[in-house]
């Protein structure tokens, strides 16, 4: 837990800028690493990492190289997932009551719940591309609900990165920044409450 908090200390705005910016010479790849490596690592910053490579990129191209990394992370979760089904580690996974609530109610309602749970920064993204790679639901509806949904909420993350100084002094857009991201992370809560009591029942 003492590494895991120092990782999020570590990984500051300030910080990741000077990364980006000692590292430019590799281009966009040290960002667009940092956003596949969070796919694995769900501790990890996303907000900050978005915004900073938006705001050391420009808003389009640092909206490119966040949106790509991001699905390419969650793409190598799904199949990882999906084709080590059968190793102990999975199976425990598969025998969590959460788990197989979420894998029913995907596998009944399909690129609808993913598109839409994957546009809100604050909900599990992790736990919604192993549910995905452990459900029946095919490729092709994880992948283009993921590559939707992961549009829409990088944008959104991006748009602030790339202004963020704006935001900073003009007390009126940081109150609608924030009340826009409170309002993400209570819809996302109120959806995966509904998720819950749609598996329960």
């Amino acid at each position: 837990m003492e590494f895991i908090e120092y990782i999020k200390e570590l990984l500051t705005m300030e910080n990741l800028l000077e990364v980006l910016e000692e590292y430019q010479s590799f281009g966009p790849l040290p960002g667009f690493l940092l956003v596949v490596l969070e796919a694995f690592l769900p501790f990890l910053p996303l907000i900050v990492i978005v915004m900073a490579n938006a705001a050391a990129f420009g808003l389009w191209l640092g909206f490119l190289i966040s949106w790509s990394g991001a699905v390419v992370g969650a793409v190598i979760v799904y199949y990882f997932v999906h084709k080590l089904q059968r190793y102990p580690r999975i199976q425990a996974l598969l025998r969590k009551e959460k788990i197989r609530k979420m894998m029913s109610w995907i596998e009944r309602h399909g690129f609808g719940p993913i598109f839409f749970l994957l546009c809100f920064p604050f909900t599990p993204s992790f736990l919604i591309n192993v549910v995905a790679g452990l459900s029946k639901i095919k490729f092709y509806q994880f992948f283009l609900a993921l590559v939707a949904g992961k549009m829409v909420m990088i944008f959104t993350i991006s748009y602030i990165g790339y202004d963020i100084i704006s935001f900073i002094r003009a007390p009126i857009k940081t109150a609608i920044a924030i009340t826009i991201m409170l309002v993400l992370w209570f819809i996302g809560k109120k959806v995966e409450l509904r998720l819950q009591l749609s598996g329960e029942k």
